[in-house]
C-alpha cells in the first residue's frame, strides 16, 4: 500500500470479497539520501503516506505492517538509475522496482508472513492463457493502464498476484473510496518518479554524485555535421529527442539525437534525423508466450506516454530480439523499454539496447 487511492481499494475490494488482507507499506527512501522538499512532496514514503495507510488498514479491519526495504531499493533501483544515466541511458525506474523490489524481495516478505498471494493497485489484469502459461493484459482505462511497466515480472510471481483494478476506471475506483470513507479517496496522484521528489532528476543526479564525491565532466555540443555548437554539463543531463533546455543558439529547432560517453558529446540535428524504425531489444521477457522461433507481428510500445504501433519482431538469441516498425518512429531511446502486445495482451518485453 502506497498511501494512495488505488491501493486502498484495492485491500477494501479484497476484503469484501472475503479474502484474509493484510496491509504492508513499503518504506523505499528516505529524503537525507534523495533530496528534494520533505514538507512540500507528498509521495510515497513519507510520514503522512504511512499515517493513511494505516488509518485505511483500521477502517477495514486490516493489520498493517511497514517493510523497511531501502536497501535493496537502493542497489537494485537508485543505483542503477544513477549509473545507466551516466552510460547515456535513459531508464525507467519503476520497471526495475517491480521486477527487483515488488516481485521480488516483497513477495518474499509477504511469504514469510504465511500470504498465498501479494495484490496491487495496479490497473491491469492476470489470467492463465489457453497454453497454461500466465499473462499480463490492459487495464480497460486506458488513461491508467500500467501493464507496461509489468513486462518483466516472471511466470512464478504472476502465480502468486492479484490486480483487482484491472477492470475499473479510475473514476470508479475514487468514487468507491468515496462511498466507503476511506481517507485517500482525494489523495492527489502522481505518475513521476517516487525517489525524485520534485521531479527534477538533474538536481538528484548531481547531489547524489556529490555525495559519493564525483560530478560530471562538461563537454561539447555537436552538430551532426560535426560542428561544435556549444557546451553541455554532462550527457547525463540529456535524453534522446529533447529540444528544450541546450543552451545554444541556432536558426532552426536542433534535438538531442545522440550521446557519445566517449567522447563526451552531445550529438544534436534536426527533429527528421530521430525517425528510425529498427531497433535491438535485451534482457527479453516472455511473458505470454514461450519464445518464438520464427519472426511475428507484434503491436510495440516504446514508451509508458507512447501508443503502441505495428512491428516486425524477430526473435534472435535467448534474451535478445530485433523489431523493425511499419512507420519510423521518433526518439526510440535506449534504456527505455519495448513492449510488445496482441491486442491487449503483454507478449514480452526489454530494455532497448
Amino acid at each position: 500500500m502506497s498511501g494512495g487511492v488505488d491501493s486502498s481499494v484495492t485491500a477494501l475490494l479484497l476484503k469484501k470479497q472475503g479474502y484474509e488482507v493484510i496491509g504492508a507499506h513499503m518504506k523505499l527512501w528516505d529524503y537525507v539520501e534523495v533530496g528534494g522538499d520533505i514538507y512540500r512532496d507528498g509521495r510515497c514514503c513519507s510520514l503522512d503516506s504511512i499515517a493513511d495507510c494505516r488509518f485505511v488498514c483500521d477502517a477495514i479491519d486490516a493489520p498493517f505492517y511497514v517493510l523497511n526495504l531501502s536497501a535493496d531499493f537502493k542497489k537494485d533501483v537508485i543505483e542503477n538509475f544513477v549509473e545507466e544515466y551516466k552510460a547515456g541511458r535513459t531508464p525507467n525506474p519503476c520497471v526495475r522496482c517491480n521486477s527487483e523490489v515488488k516481485w521480488d524481495v516483497f513477495l518474499q516478505k509477504a511469504e514469510e508472513l504465511g500470504c498465498d498471494a501479494i495484490a496491487t493497485g495496479h490497473y491491469a489484469t492476470i489470467e492463465r492463457g489457453e497454453n497454461n502459461r500466465w499473462r499480463i493484459r490492459k487495464g480497460v482505462d486506458d488513461t491508467r493502464d500500467q501493464s507496461y511497466v509489468l513486462w518483466g515480472l516472471p511466470q512464478e510471481a504472476l502465480a502468486k498476484t492479484l490486480m483487482p483494478l484491472g477492470a475499473l476506471r479510475k473514476t470508479e475506483v475514487r468514487r468507491i473510496a468515496e462511498e466507503h470513507g476511506l481517507r485517500t479517496a482525494a489523495r492527489a496522484e502522481s505518475r513521476e518518479i517516487c525517489f525524485v521528489a520534485d521531479n527534477d532528476y538533474r538536481r538528484f543526479l548531481i547531489e547524489y554524485e556529490a555525495r559519493q564525491g564525483r560530478g560530471f565532466e562538461p563537454g561539447d555540443i555537436v552538430h551532426e555535421d560535426g560542428r561544435v555548437l556549444g557546451r553541455h554539463k554532462g550527457t547525463a543531463f540529456y535524453t534522446i529527442g529533447q529540444r528544450k533546455g541546450l543552451g545554444i543558439a541556432h536558426p532552426t529547432p536542433l534535438y538531442v539525437q545522440q550521446l557519445d560517453i566517449d567522447g563526451n558529446r552531445v550529438i544534436v540535428g534536426d527533429n527528421d534525423s530521430l525517425l528510425t524504425e529498427g531497433f535491438t531489444v535485451e534482457s527479453v521477457n516472455w511473458v505470454a508466450v514461450d519464445r518464438p522461433s520464427e519472426p511475428f507481428e507484434a503491436d510495440v510500445k516504446i514508451r509508458y506516454q507512447h501508443s503502441p504501433r505495428p512491428a516486425r519482431v524477430n526473435p534472435l538469441t535467448d534474451g535478445w530480439l530485433h523489431v523493425t516498425f511499419r512507420e519510423k518512429q521518433r526518439a526510440i531511446t535506449p534504456g527505455q523499454s519495448a513492449v510488445l502486445y496482441d491486442n491487449d495482451i503483454l507478449l514480452a518485453g526489454g530494455i532497448i539496447a
